[in-house]
């Protein structure tokens, strides 16, 4: 049986990282037709295995404004994990990790998006969809995301309010 860590942060991950994860390929997310800015991450965690990455979660908090009421999340995003190493709950081990970290800053609430074939991944980790699309900065002004996004509770108790989502960043 193969040992994988829990994830730890990364103190420098980058795009050379990013596409070397993701076998070379110039859009390892398969979201290049999306088109759009993506906003960066700010943090990284990574589970290792033999002394290498081999999973990888990016997070970065964000202002959003739902139903009247603004909040911070944190955003979740550059999930990618060894196409070898696939379907092992890599993901979900970098997710909890990025996730745990918010936790600890006090954050509440999770948001990502994701592609339509990627949503039931994030169900089983106890994701739910938005109802509506999300309104997020763009170069050129407010803009949808081209892709469904979903949030995750934090803590007990915490809920997300009924509403349009203006995400007031970029997406992540």
């Amino acid at each position: 049986m193969q040992e994988f860590t829990a994830a730890t942060e990364l103190a420098d991950w980058g795009w050379p990282e990013t596409r070397a994860l993701g076998g070379g390929s110039d859009d390892p997310f398969e979201a290049a037709s999306l088109g759009g800015t993506w906003r960066p991450k700010d943090r990284h965690f990574g589970v290792w295995h033999e002394g290498r990455v081999v999973a990888h979660a990016g997070s970065v908090v964000a202002p959003v404004e739902v139903g009247g009421q603004r909040f911070d999340v944190v955003g979740i995003g550059g999930v990618i994990v060894d196409p070898a190493l696939r379907g092992r709950g890599l993901a979900r081990l970098a997710v909890a990790g990025a996730l745990d970290a918010a936790r600890a800053d006090g954050l509440d609430r999770a948001l990502l998006f994701c592609l339509p074939d990627r949503a039931p991944l994030y169900t089983r980790l106890g994701w739910f969809p938005l109802p509506d699309p999300v309104t997020a900065d763009q170069p050129d002004g407010p803009t949808p995301v081209p892709v469904g996004g979903m949030w995750k509770p934090l803590v007990p108790g915490a809920d997300w309010p009924d509403g349009p989502v203006r995400l007031h960043s970029l997406p992540m």
